[in-house]
């Protein structure tokens, strides 16, 4: 890859930076988004958040993501409404639903409206990496992290 004019990062950066797995957080609790943020980024991943359902269909429809994490509660659109919307519009995204309420039902609902996976809160984040992990390698065919 070529450096660009003025750009001091070597040629092998710019080409990881390219690489980076994009994941979007749509989740309405502020401290919950911003750890799941940071242990994300800490990963290597590139990430985008947004505070309700609309915000994240918009960033969506308008950004390529790899991964969607969905709180099942949002203000406004809930999580399995956005979920179905983003089943349809970004087929090949991965979505795991995280909620702090959890039922057999909206496991159940959540899995048929098209989730890859379902996780309670607390989420623990050596569980999040795994299953993002698990996800995103059936999803390349390749080791992403390990």
């Amino acid at each position: 890859m070529e450096r660009r004019h003025g750009d001091s990062r070597d040629s092998q950066q710019i080409e990881r930076d390219c690489d980076k797995m994009r994941i979007i957080i749509i989740e309405d609790d502020r401290a919950i988004l911003k750890s799941l943020k940071k242990i994300l980024e800490l990963e290597g991943y590139e990430v985008d958040a947004a505070i309700n359902g609309e915000e994240g269909i918009r960033k969506c429809r308008s950004k390529q993501f790899d991964l969607a994490l969905l709180d099942i509660r949002l203000p406004g659109m809930n999580g399995t409404e956005v979920l179905e919307v983003l089943h349809n519009e970004c087929p090949e995204m991965i979505k795991i639903m995280i909620t702090g309420y959890p039922s057999l039902e909206n496991a159940v609902a959540s899995l048929r409206s098209g989730a890859d996976a379902y996780l309670m809160k607390p989420v623990n984040p050596l569980i999040l990496l795994k299953v993002i992990n698990e996800k995103l390698t059936l999803k390349s065919g390749l080791n992403v992290r390990t």
